[in-house]
């Protein structure tokens, strides 16, 4: 056994094993380890690759993208309005639905779903899909008043898309028929001598951050008496139960013209054709003062402008024919030619201002 052990001993020391066999031993390892590598890093390239093109397909596969202006519509459109049936805002929103479909020869439906101050109606539209099929038609407050006034909107009112104003509305100034004030100095005389109240649709609403805004230019104290809607308040108005309010003119006029409730000046920036001897606020005694009420047609974030440029030519056209204008003239409101990007100034302006109304009277509305 010893002897074995010597002899492996002088053969390993006769015959060493060299550098250049181990490297030869252990090269093609690393070779193989180096193939592997660089096999994992060419699928992962075209893996990348492949899912590139796929996001690119699937991107210009969706409906917003794939419309165009041409195609536009090939299907029924839906238009939501946040109020209810009978109103301004719901009649005008018809009116423009039955001239688009007389005109395309595509159904257009329209869809009252009411509540939330129209943040029920507002969330449904901001959520759905941008291709100009599912279309909102609102009074102001959505766009300019609401995210003032809730802590926690489901929807971001500044992002959605201008589309056109339907219809515009003079709001008036109206007081209880045996109110000694005559003229509008003559009211502000009286507000800062006595108390008074004034009537609101609601919390929020158009008429009440009217008064907001009258009372800090003015530097007045009235008392706010919020109803639910326009028809109790002007009827509390007509029997005397509260001193002024604003309020559109078309729902305000019958009352006026019965003798019922006094309209003493226009809330416009000018005279309106339905009273032209009525002043307005702005040359009685506030100079630059303004509120108007707007019925916009607004799409969801993101819905192409091509689209939106369509639509507003065809509404703005039809809205301009002698048939439509009388139609709007029954329910006392007026058409619009505002293009997108002046909706669009028009809408952020308004915005800016009833905010800052709200804050400045600290205005809140619980959820």
């Amino acid at each position: 056994v010893v002897a074995l052990a010597s002899r492996r001993r002088a053969a390993s020391a006769n015959f060493p094993i060299r550098p250049a066999v181990k490297r030869t031993l252990i090269a093609p390892t690393a070779a193989r380890k180096m193939r592997i590598v660089a096999f994992s890093e060419g699928v992962m390239s075209r893996t990348g690759l492949l899912l590139g093109i796929a996001g690119l397909f699937f991107a210009l596969a969706s409906p917003a993208a794939a419309q165009t202006d041409a195609d536009y519509p090939n299907r029924p459109i839906r238009i939501i309005v946040s109020v209810a049936a009978g109103g301004g805002v719901d009649l005008s929103a018809r009116i423009a639905a039955n001239q688009l479909q007389q005109l395309w020869g595509q159904s257009v439906i329209v869809e009252n779903r009411i509540g939330g101050s129209s943040n029920i109606a507002g969330e449904a539209v901001w959520r759905a899909a941008p291709d100009g099929y599912t279309l909102l038609a609102t009074p102001p407050n959505t766009l300019t008043a609401n995210a003032a006034l809730f802590r926690n909107l489901g929807y971001d009112p500044a992002t959605f898309e201008p589309v056109a104003i339907l219809a515009l509305g003079a709001n008036v100034l109206a007081v209880r028929k045996d109110l000694p004030a005559k003229i509008v100095p003559e009211l502000i005389a009286l507000a800062k001598s006595g108390t008074l109240s004034y009537a609101s649709q609601g919390i929020g609403a158009t008429s009440h951050l009217t008064m907001e805004l009258f009372k800090s230019r003015t530097g007045t104290q009235i008392t706010h008496v919020p109803y639910k809607g326009a028809a109790p308040a002007v009827n509390d108005l007509a029997g005397g139960h509260v001193d002024l309010m604003f309020c559109d003119v078309g729902t305000i006029l019958p009352l006026h013209r019965a003798g019922q409730v006094r309209i003493i000046a226009t809330a416009t920036a000018k005279r309106i054709a339905l009273l032209p001897d009525l002043p307005t606020i702005d040359e009685s005694a506030l100079p630059g003062f303004n509120s108007t009420t707007f019925y916009a047609l607004m799409a969801p974030p993101g819905t192409p402008h091509a689209i939106r440029e369509k639509l507003n030519r065809a509404i703005v056209a039809a809205m301009r024919t002698p048939q439509t204008q009388e139609k709007l003239k029954s329910i006392f409101v007026d058409g619009s030619d505002m293009d997108l990007q002046t909706m669009d100034r028009y809408i952020r302006a308004e915005a800016e201002l009833w905010s800052g109304v709200i804050r400045t009277a600290k205005i809140t509305v619980d959820q």
